[in-house]
């Protein structure tokens, strides 16, 4: 009688997990994840086509559940934004850097393995792509900012751009430092006050 395909595939998604963790995707063996839940390696691959599929399955799902939040947050913004008042902007909106981090500890293997350990996937540009996709919705912001009537200053775009980099990449320093999640948390809360006041003091807010 086979065996139950569900029961199998959570064996193989926590054996993959750990083996991914454990030694990042380049180095992760296929063999060994089927070796850990008793297969061969031609059973196995009748679960996923290839390691990188293997890879996707475990960390897609906190991806799309991130951006969907993301999305979520931005729309929550433009909201707010209706007021016309900047203060009062600044003031009411959600804290970015502490719902990501919640979000993030709320799936830390996942992003554990996208940000450390997925160089040889198409996931390794995340925290770039992050701040890109960061970099597209400020600029929108801001302009949005200025239809509402509220005056700020103008910014350079290569100044912008390294700025939103620096702010992204210092939130997943949290997940590449091993900072458990009371202390990513308090993180998170020195992020938004440093950055919250530079760029309201940048933007003349």
């Amino acid at each position: 009688m086979p065996k139950d395909k569900t029961e199998m595939h959570e064996k193989i998604i926590k054996a993959a997990a750990k083996e991914f963790l454990e030694q990042g995707f380049e180095n992760a063996s296929m063999r060994k994840i089927a070796a850990e839940v008793g297969l061969t390696g031609g059973a196995l691959y009748r679960h996923f086509a290839n390691k990188e599929e293997m890879f996707a399955s475990l960390v897609e799902p906190a991806i799309n559940g991130f951006m969907a939040k993301y999305r979520e947050f931005c729309d929550q913004g433009y909201e707010v934004m209706k007021c016309g008042d900047a203060e009062r902007l600044w003031d009411e909106s959600e804290s970015e850097a502490k719902w990501m981090m919640s979000f993030i500890y709320d799936h830390y293997d996942e992003f554990k393995l996208i940000i450390c350990c997925s160089q040889g996937t198409r996931f390794e540009s995340f925290v770039h792509d992050m701040a890109v996709i960061e970099e597209r919705s400020t600029l929108d912001y801001f302009e949005r900012m200025k239809q509402y009537g509220m005056a700020i200053n103008e910014l350079s775009q290569k100044e912008l751009h390294l700025l939103v980099t620096a702010n992204v990449s210092a939130l997943f320093e949290a997940v590449i430092h091993d900072f458990s999640r009371n202390e990513a948390l308090h993180y998170a809360e020195t992020l938004d006050a440093f950055f919250s006041t530079g760029w309201k003091k940048i933007l003349g807010v």
